[in-house]
């Protein structure tokens, strides 16, 4: 078919274009990861002798071992956090986000069918009062609901014989459960989580497409309308909104929000280094050139020496495991380091400005949504952003410098 591997063929129809362009970013930040995730190593086996544990760090310590490192550092109790993160606050939360970037507004709808009994129906509406579609939200698990979070649709956005059939979504996730008196409480990374799935039904909820389909979009985009969305939550004037203790009301103070600040970044070599060498692995298999039968095991040793992967850290995931690799994201893993600079770069637009909430760049940001995969990802977002995107506000963000 006119491609030397499996990976060319798959790239073709994403941003990357080719595995040599995906390979190019992974190796621009796999270098400053593995400069840091080596000096965590250091930090943890400093922590394993100060314990006068006398044994070598092993990939299996390194989680224990980095959340003792983390409390010394930090001293952050995510516990005592929590009750600033209700559910229905943070719910509010992304709901006003929302509001104050695109102007639309969320009036939950008690009066339409829901699949579930704690499912919640919302309208989306234009300032105007103009219809933009429903999006059901589904927070806690039950007996045979799927674990994890996620979002979908019921009905997609296109237009029928000149008709405009507007979008119906829902975000699913599974939360813990309110108990006794107290409301259901998100630790921080759960209300990132809420805010990553509902930037998904955003996006599909600004699908503004003619054919059925075309509202799906490249791999390598599909996570930047979820991802950008975390860029806000943590930032003070957002917290505001929203970050409010359940029974005082009180906004989360400063001395928390610089210790989650501080805290935000901690471990970021160990993760990113996980990762990054798990992409790398996903395109190794991918780029081979022939069909022989290969040892797993062996190709592993070669692909993860080749790239220099310190032996406390394994890939986040192994080749028997690889879920990612062996379905819709086969020479696709590197999509979500690629969807982060997109993000990282796609927020770093508005900072610019110096209104977070700026209502010129949020309106060039929606137009760039509403086109889904009916034009070349990497074109609508130099219509956007005026130029490619760059890696460096994600150094930056991540602390990889």
């Amino acid at each position: 078919m006119g491609f030397k591997n499996w990976g060319g063929f798959v790239l073709d129809e994403n941003m990357a274009k080719t595995p040599e362009n995906a390979y190019q970013l992974l190796e621009q930040l796999w270098k400053p990861s593995l400069k840091v995730a080596k000096q965590e190593a250091a930090d943890l086996q400093a922590m394993i002798d100060s314990e006068k544990g006398g044994f070598k760090l092993e990939p299996w310590d390194w989680r224990f071992y980095s959340e003792k490192v983390k409390k010394a550092k930090y001293d952050l109790d995510e516990e005592a956090m929590k009750p600033y993160f209700p559910l229905e606050g943070v719910r509010k939360g992304a709901f006003a986000l929302a509001g104050k970037l695109y102007g639309i507004t969320f009036t939950e709808r008690k009066d339409l069918p829901v699949y579930h009994p704690e499912a919640q129906a919302f309208e989306v509406k234009e300032k105007s009062g103009k219809h933009i579609g429903i999006l059901y939200m589904d927070f806690h698990p039950r007996p045979g609901k799927r674990g994890g979070a996620w979002c979908s649709n019921i009905q997609e956005q296109w237009i029928q014989n000149g008709k405009f059939i507007a979008p119906i979504l829902y975000n699913v996730s599974n939360y813990s459960r309110p108990a006794g008196d107290v409301p259901a409480l998100l630790t921080p990374d759960e209300a990132e989580t809420l805010f990553h799935e509902f930037g998904h039904a955003v996006h599909g909820l600004f699908s503004n497409c003619r054919f059925r389909g075309s509202g799906y979009v490249a791999q390598d985009f599909v996570e930047l309308p979820s991802q950008v969305m975390e860029n806000w939550v943590f930032e003070p004037e957002m917290l505001k909104l929203y970050a409010k203790h359940y029974k005082t009301g009180e906004v989360i103070p400063d001395a928390l929000v610089q210790k989650l600040k501080k805290a935000g970044n901690f471990n970021i070599g160990f993760a990113w280094t996980e990762k990054l060498a798990a992409s790398f692995l996903d395109m190794d298999w991918h780029t081979l050139t022939d069909a022989k039968p290969m040892d797993a095991t062996a190709f592993e040793k070669a692909s993860l020496g080749k790239w220099g992967l310190i032996p406390e850290i394994l890939p986040r995931y192994r080749t028997t495991y690889f879920a990612h690799a062996a379905d819709e994201y086969s020479a696709g893993y590197y999509s979500y380091t690629w969807s982060e600079v997109l993000d990282s770069d796609a927020f770093q637009a508005f900072k610019e400005t110096g209104n977070l909430f700026d209502p010129a760049t949020a309106k060039a940001f929606r137009k760039m949504l509403s086109k889904g995969g009916s034009e070349d990802p990497a074109a609508i977002y130099r219509e956007f952003r005026g130029r490619d995107p760059k890696v460096e506000a994600l150094i930056e963000k991540r602390g990889l410098k």
